[in-house]
């Protein structure tokens, strides 16, 4: 039977994939119809588009980083694959270089969300057409950067609960981790 957090944990992991992807599936949609939009504008000038650019700027921004965190909490990131792991003969010593990995990534991590949170809270700049304030556009940086150190987090607790309890921990672990 599995311990009722893992159940939570399970549907929280669940919930926030299923919210970055129609995030993701929803910016993609508004920038393929605004891009279609100035195709057409092009031909048939209806209208103006002096707002292109900024609304352009925002979308592919929040398309990336939303996009990025998604593929973070699916370990679906491409890589050079696992190639040391598969040589580590013991369960703890491929848990532990795990931990290594992670903890690379979230120093990493831990560098961009401070970085991006200071841009986004320094900045006092403003868009030229909108006059809309530069912060809406870097939101999605500490955001996406908040939601990355939780996962590298969760996935070193995970790694270092399997180095402890290597066969108890294995059939929840694999349902935290997807």
């Amino acid at each position: 039977m599995q311990h009722p957090v893992f159940t939570v944990l399970a549907r929280m992991d669940s919930a926030l994939a299923f919210t970055l992807k129609w995030i993701c599936i929803a910016l993609f949609v508004a920038i393929t119809f605004i891009l279609t939009l100035n195709i057409v504008v092009r031909f048939a000038p209806f209208m103006s588009m002096h707002w292109f650019d900024e609304i352009l700027e925002l979308l592919y921004g929040a398309l990336i980083f939303y996009g990025a965190a998604a593929v973070w909490i699916n370990h679906g990131h491409f890589s050079v694959g696992d190639w040391i792991s598969k040589r580590l003969s013991s369960v703890p010593a491929r848990m532990a270089y795990r931990v290594l990995v992670e903890l690379a990534s979230l120093v990493f991590i831990c560098i961009f969300l401070k970085y991006a949170f200071d841009l986004t809270m320094s900045t006092e700049e403003e868009t030229t057409v909108f006059s809309m304030s530069k912060k809406w556009l870097y939101a999605c940086m500490p955001i996406t950067g908040a939601i990355m150190v939780i996962y590298s987090i969760k996935n070193m607790v995970v790694s270092l609960m399997q180095i402890a309890h290597p066969s108890a921990l294995a059939p929840k672990v694999e349902n935290l981790n997807h």
